[in-house]
């Protein structure tokens, strides 16, 4: 239901995409979500520019997903917008912030609690305020 109602209002949802409840998505129309994809409670997509979320990706509870901010330099307070993509296989943990314009390449991780500042590459377990890579994640197949 809840896809259908993204979609009708502009979204790009692919298949099997789980949506939780109490989730906040700001304006549909600038979001895609590939195939198989989890959106946890209490998430919250603040998709002023583009948010482009790939297929398996895992987007748990509570996390921030911001592409505005203001810029603090400036007198009216100017409002900055940056299109953010979070890449096939990422998770995204509990309580952690993605901001503006970054890229979270394919099967990273963004542990619970951490924010994402800038890119995170391929397979990097990042951590901390603002997240630096941990380690590589090894997938199992």
């Amino acid at each position: 239901m809840k896809c259908s109602l993204l979609r009708l209002f502009g979204a790009k949802i692919g298949e099997n995409v789980v949506v939780k409840p109490h989730v906040h998505i700001k304006y549909p129309w600038n979001l895609s979500i590939g195939d198989n994809s989890w959106i946890g409670e209490y998430v919250w997509i603040d998709n002023l520019d583009k948010v482009e979320i790939g297929s398996n990706v895992c987007i748990s509870q509570g996390a921030l997903i911001l592409s505005g901010n203001h810029d603090y330099s400036s007198e009216a307070f100017t409002l900055l917008l940056k299109p953010i993509k979070i890449g096939d296989g990422a998770w995204i943990g509990a309580k952690s912030i993605v901001t503006q314009g970054v890229k979270v390449d394919a099967h990273a991780v963004l542990v619970v609690g951490s924010v994402a500042s800038s890119d995170l590459e391929a397979n990097g377990i990042y951590r901390g305020n603002p997240a630096t890579v941990q380690k590589r994640r090894e997938i199992n197949k």
